[in-house]
């Protein structure tokens, strides 16, 4: 080998998913677990945004999804960035996720930027019928080397 060894992305995904409790609990869970999966492999996604946008995931099938059945988290680490899913046992798609209903949320009301945060915030988002309800996702692209915050 000649020269410095240079540190390349993974080029197979890593992914991790993990059953979480059908209660606000889980969205703190949520959010440690992005952060956690994004720094193991250093990767290049941005993990506030990342972050932000799982919480809000989770948050929405908490809040929006009956029963008990566990929520799904799947991250997926991507040479292109990474794409994060929460599934739910709810077969109905989310309200306004692919395209916005109505006017802007009204500023005054705590509920109702969820969906606009993740539209807004992702490279892209969308949700699927999945065997036991629906997955619902976004993806965020690698930051480039030089525009990430050092630590």
């Amino acid at each position: 080998m000649n020269g410095p060894a240079v540190y390349e992305l993974p080029s197979a995904p890593a992914s991790w998913r993990v059953a979480l409790p059908h209660t606000a609990a889980a969205v703190p869970v949520a959010r440690a677990l992005v952060r956690t999966a994004l720094a193991e492999l250093e990767h290049g996604a941005d993990c506030d945004t990342a972050e932000l946008l799982t919480a809000e995931l989770v948050a929405n099938a908490v809040e929006h999804t009956t029963g008990e059945s566990p929520i799904e988290l799947v991250v997926e680490l991507l040479p292109s960035g990474c794409q994060v899913e929460v599934h739910d046992a709810d077969p109905a798609p989310p309200g306004d996720l692919t395209c916005p209903a109505g006017g802007p949320p009204d500023p005054w009301q705590e509920h109702g930027r969820g969906l606009l945060l993740i539209r807004a915030l992702s490279s892209s988002c969308g949700h699927r019928p999945t065997e036991s309800g629906k997955a619902v996702w976004f993806r965020l692209p690698l930051v480039p080397a030089q525009r990430r915050p050092s630590v």
